[in-house]
């Protein structure tokens, strides 16, 4: 198990570091927008964490519970997290996992950072539930899209990320869609 510090003295981002030096593969388990649903093929995918990280629009303190049952969790809050619930969400974290920096934001037009002079790696978000990765600049950028209930017809979808020293490789992965949830 990957031990947790919370690092204090940041004084835009909230920050996190995990492990020190990283000698094996670490995988991070990607949600978002959630909307008050987890379902079991996130719960499935997600299990084998080492580290989740949920990029807002959770909308109920029961998904973090059932996300911290699998693995050490960091959450951003989304537009759609109120209530005294999300009062204390922060609305960014930067976590650090040896050496490799990962930004988190719900919505990417509120990234109030340039993630590349800052020394970071990699940026989540979601809101916009198009599950994405973006190449620019040295930074990949993740949406694991939506893991709730499935709108428009857009995939019901989660993300990972590897990291084995300084390398970082991303992955989303389409879950099967039942209607009835």
């Amino acid at each position: 198990m990957v031990g947790c510090i919370q690092i204090t003295g940041c004084a835009i981002l909230n920050r996190r570091q995990i492990g020190g030096h990283l000698d094996t593969t670490i995988r991070i388990g990607l949600i978002s927008d959630t909307h008050d649903l987890l379902r079991p093929q996130a719960i499935a995918f997600l299990r084998g964490s080492d580290f989740i990280i949920h990029a807002g629009d959770i909308c109920g303190s029961t998904i973090i519970e059932e996300l911290a049952r699998i693995a050490p969790v960091t959450v951003v809050r989304g537009n759609n997290d109120r209530g005294a619930w999300a009062a204390g969400l922060p609305e960014t974290e930067l976590v650090e996992f040896g050496g490799i920096f990962i930004h988190v934001v719900h919505d990417l037009a509120q990234l109030d950072i340039d993630p590349n002079a800052a020394g970071v790696q990699v940026v989540v978000s979601g809101h916009s539930h198009k599950p994405v990765i973006e190449h620019r600049d040295d930074v990949i950028f993740v949406n694991p899209g939506s893991a709730g209930p499935r709108r428009f017809k857009l995939p019901i979808s989660v993300a990972e990320l590897r990291i084995a020293g300084l390398s970082v490789s991303a992955r989303i992965v389409e879950l099967p869609y039942r209607r009835n949830r």
